[in-house]
């Protein structure tokens, strides 16, 4: 019996998460930081986030943290939860979702600066954290 193996770059997940960078998410609402001239730090964190499992469609839990240096505006919590919800129905890879929460977070917020972790409970055996840090351009 021969082994066959893959050819390298290839999967069985390919294009389950083309739509993903383009997908409607709810908006994310801001206010205006009346203390910009200082720097501070905001963090929260979301110890229920879901998402689903796009191979498996099985649910997907973990514990999200954010911390980030506001400039012109501030993430509105209520909205931001809508947003964070949104995922509990959505099929993505643990990857994508932080880079997909980063990017529209940005998108809203222009941070100075922030690190987000997604903290993925243990799932056939294996523990993942996912991080990311984000530095807004001088």
């Amino acid at each position: 019996m021969q082994n066959k193996m893959k050819e390298p770059g290839t999967s069985s997940y390919e294009s389950l998460q083309d739509e993903i960078r383009n997908i409607a998410t709810p908006a994310i609402e801001v206010f205006k930081n009346i203390y910009q001239d200082r720097l501070y730090r905001v963090s929260f964190s979301v110890p229920e986030f879901s998402a689903i499992c796009p191979k498996t469609s099985l649910p997907d839990y973990g514990k999200l943290l954010i911390s980030y240096y506001p400039d012109e505006y501030c993430i509105e919590l209520k909205s931001f939860k809508e947003y964070i919800l949104f995922y509990r129905n959505i099929g993505i890879f643990q990857e994508n979702a932080i880079n997909r929460i980063k990017d529209d977070f940005v998108n809203a917020t222009q941070p100075r600066k922030m690190q987000v972790h997604l903290d993925y409970n243990v799932r056939g055996g294996i523990i993942t954290r996912v991080s990311l840090n984000y530095q807004a351009q001088a």
